[in-house]
């Protein structure tokens, strides 16, 4: 099993979320990425940060651990473990690096709206609950 860190940033009441296109569908993601060997999770998110989207974070406690497990019917290889730490931003202002992120754009969506995105961890209904700790088996659609 992958683990993948990822970054929960909420400035205003809007999350900051990656833009992708998969097969013509819009997926958001949570910052974040794969460790490095001898990278703690926190220094994952902080390194990550500052190459794809030229910003300093400052990593606070993790919120919520869920699994993303192998689908059966898609080539998606292998299982992740994501863990997802409460971040905020300071210093820069988050703007996508091409040489490190196929991500599109840099979205700020409304919490509120969350649940009804193509969300990467789909942990959108968690985050608007601000359901934490372990939630389990995350019921992700995969695109592309």
């Amino acid at each position: 099993m992958k683990v993948r860190p990822s970054a929960l940033i909420i400035e205003n009441n809007h999350v900051l979320l990656l833009r992708y296109n998969y097969s013509g569908n819009d997926v958001f993601a949570l910052p974040g990425g794969n460790p490095d060997p001898g990278e703690t999770l926190p220094q994952v998110i902080e390194r990550e940060l500052s190459e794809e989207l030229g910003i300093e974070t400052e990593v606070g406690e993790m919120l919520m651990v869920g699994e993303v497990l192998s689908s059966p019917v898609k080539s998606v290889k292998g299982d992740v473990l994501h863990c997802i730490f409460r971040a905020q931003i300071v210093g820069g202002i988050p703007i996508i690096n091409p040489a490190q992120t196929t991500a599109l754009e840099i979205v700020w969506q409304p919490i509120a709206a969350l649940p009804h995105l193509n969300l990467y961890p789909n942990i959108g209904s968690c985050i608007a609950s601000m359901t934490g700790g372990y939630v389990g088996k995350i019921d992700q659609p995969f695109f592309g």
